[in-house]
């Protein structure tokens, strides 16, 4: 038996000293000391010999196990210190090699302008509103009295899901909605994305953004209005900006108007922006139409209030200079790295 432990010492010494990989040195120890290992083997067979024999052969036994094991020992953190070493000299850096110039990302124009928008509402005391962009047929229409073949229907070109929800044509349902679930006073304003079916061109587009507001108290009057919407222009467009308020008519203000701006890059004077008119318009406002506020559930005999409606493609497209709408939705980064 002393032949075979010194067989083993110095077979599993000599396999250790071709090992080159981690693997090999698995294999090695389960060969020899793994629970159907040679040496294991010797040790569980150590009940057959005498008693004289079994001190002398247990701790010859011993000493191979011992030795074995802190072979396997080195040998594995040799192995693992080659590995690491080859796997730094893979991943050097020269730091002396240009770097990769990293695009940075910039807020879209009209995102920067709706922030503006926002905020200068946000100061004012508004609150900000959300609402569905698939929605139903009554909130779009009928709530903003706007009944079933009314003209303005077919002006608007509405895309219909079906007979009753339709892709909302202006954020003015959620006037209708606030009302429903807000007692007056009410002050909110609605940002967001609208829908119609126009052929894109440099003025069109079948999506483009909306901000409506609503003002709804006791004894709210043109007035309010009228300051409201100017005092808005002068923290948007500058102090120096003029406004004039046109008649006009939407089926849900009664009375209704438009609101111009004097042209803030001609001063007024007449240039290519304002098609030499001295003025833009803004947007389009009035006071809201009894019809609207009883399908809000609120009394008009009670309560009145304003409305507006601004289009934010147009305001990023005066206050940036831009001449055709299509730029602001064909994410060209030619265009967008130029704000």
């Amino acid at each position: 038996m002393k032949e075979n432990l010194e067989l083993i010492r110095q077979n599993a010494l000599a396999e250790l000293d071709a090992a080159s990989s981690g693997a090999d040195i698995e294999n090695i120890r389960v060969k020899y000391l793994g629970k159907k290992g040679e040496l294991t083997a010797i040790l569980k067979g150590m009940g057959k010999l005498s008693p004289e024999e079994r001190p002398v052969i247990g701790g010859i036994a011993n000493e191979i196990r011992e030795t074995l094991q802190s072979r396997l020992d080195a040998a594995a953190e040799a192995v693992k210190k080659a590995d690491r070493s080859k796997q730094l000299e893979s991943e050097v850096i020269d730091i002396s090699m240009p770097g990769v110039k990293q695009t940075v990302g910039k807020r879209h124009p009209l995102e920067q302008t709706l922030a503006k928008m926002t905020e200068i509402f946000l100061n004012m005391g508004f609150t900000i509103e959300e609402g569905p962009e698939v929605e139903l047929d009554y909130y779009n229409f009928e709530a903003l009295n706007i009944p079933k073949h009314h003209p303005a229907r077919g002006e608007q070109d509405t895309f219909y899901i079906n007979d009753n929800i339709v892709l909302r044509t202006q954020t003015s349902p959620v006037q209708v909605r606030t009302m429903e679930k807000q007692e007056p006073p009410i002050k909110m304003v609605c940002p967001g994305k609208v829908y119609r079916s126009d052929v894109a061109d440099a003025s069109h587009s079948p999506i483009f953004y909306q901000m409506e507001g609503m003002v709804i108290d006791k004894g709210v009057t043109f007035a309010d209005l009228k300051g409201t919407l100017e005092m808005w222009a002068k923290k948007m467009f500058g102090e120096d900006v003029k406004t004039k308020f046109r008649p006009h008519h939407f089926p849900f203000t009664e009375p209704s108007c438009e609101m111009d701006g004097s042209c803030f890059i001609c001063g007024g004077k007449g240039c290519k922006l304002c098609k030499g008119s001295g003025w833009i318009e803004l947007f389009g406002a009035g006071m809201v139409h009894p019809d609207v506020l009883r399908a809000g559930g609120i009394d008009p005999e009670v309560y009145s209030g304003f409305a507006f409606g601004i289009g934010v493609d147009r305001t990023v497209m005066m206050s940036y200079g831009i001449d055709d709408i299509r730029l602001l939705y064909e994410s060209d980064m030619r265009f967008m790295d130029q704000f």
